[in-house]
């Protein structure tokens, strides 16, 4: 059985091994200390999102973080399902689609009119799971600007 609990403060000791993780799949620099610090702002206030740690059979097997943004294309709250972890030992057995539902769920709850998702190019089967669940390819550039 999958389980959603939502991440508290004490927890993020936790999500930020996960985040290590996460991160080293595509050897992205990653500054714990920041991210923790960056938790503790995300965790008290409501207005900047959402994340949860997943549990399958009372085990932590991953972590999804929902961002939210404002927007007047889309007429209100937009959310950006900003990261989706699942550890190796999990993968290939459905936690995926029941991720992906569930967070579907919390977004209409929250009144989200839109959810964007980044994924790279190389990932395929996260490609072939959010297409499964019905996000499609928007055909705009994501492009940034970093300060």
């Amino acid at each position: 059985m999958i389980q959603f609990k939502t991440l508290e403060t004490s927890q993020i000791e936790a999500i930020t091994t996960m985040m290590q993780d996460f991160y080293a799949i595509d050897n992205y620099p990653i500054d714990v200390e920041v991210s923790k610090k960056l938790f503790q702002e995300f965790i008290t206030n409501e207005h900047l999102g959402k994340s949860w740690l997943i549990y399958s059979e009372d085990e932590l097997v991953g972590y999804v973080i929902l961002t939210f943004v404002f927007s007047f294309e889309y007429k209100g709250r937009i959310a950006f399902l900003d990261e989706l972890y699942i550890k190796k030992i999990a993968r290939g057995k459905g936690i995926g689609t029941t991720i992906i539902q569930f967070i579907k769920e919390q977004a209409k709850q929250l009144n989200v009119k839109l959810l964007y998702l980044e994924v790279e190019n190389h990932n395929e089967n996260a490609q072939k799971l959010y297409l499964a669940n019905d996000f499609e390819v928007h055909n705009r550039k994501l492009l940034k600007f970093k300060f």
